[in-house]
């Protein structure tokens, strides 16, 4: 155990993760099954280069990466992927008058006054 071998020094735990929840997302680079999907062979092909999916959970790997959790849209592969691995997908114009409203906190209703 003693033998772990770290892509990096750098601790990306010490900071907030680089992706949302239900953010787009893109792969950077081929997925083959390292053995760790279940239901495939090993070396199958779960995700291409650039197939877009979305953020679905976030979790950390080793105490020291996070790993997003992306559904590919495409494939239909739920693969968990390091952030060095993906980039962002920006919203286009035309969405982007949808996302603001999605995202923009819910107004404060008011609340009944209760009569004395």
């Amino acid at each position: 155990m003693a033998n772990i071998v770290r892509d990096s020094e750098v601790v990306e735990l010490n900071g907030p993760p680089a992706f949302r929840y239900g953010e787009r997302v893109r792969a950077r680079r081929l997925v083959r099954n390292d053995g760790t999907y279940a239901g495939k062979e090993i070396g199958e092909l779960l995700v291409k280069k650039g197939e877009e999916g979305v953020v679905v959970s976030i979790g950390t790997f080793l105490q020291q990466f996070y790993i997003y959790g992306i559904e590919f849209f495409e494939s239909g592969h739920r693969v968990g992927m390091k952030r060095r691995e993906l980039d962002p997908v920006w919203a286009s114009e035309e969405d982007e008058d949808e996302l603001p409203v999605a995202r923009a906190p819910r107004p404060a209703s008011p609340l009944p006054s209760a009569a004395p």
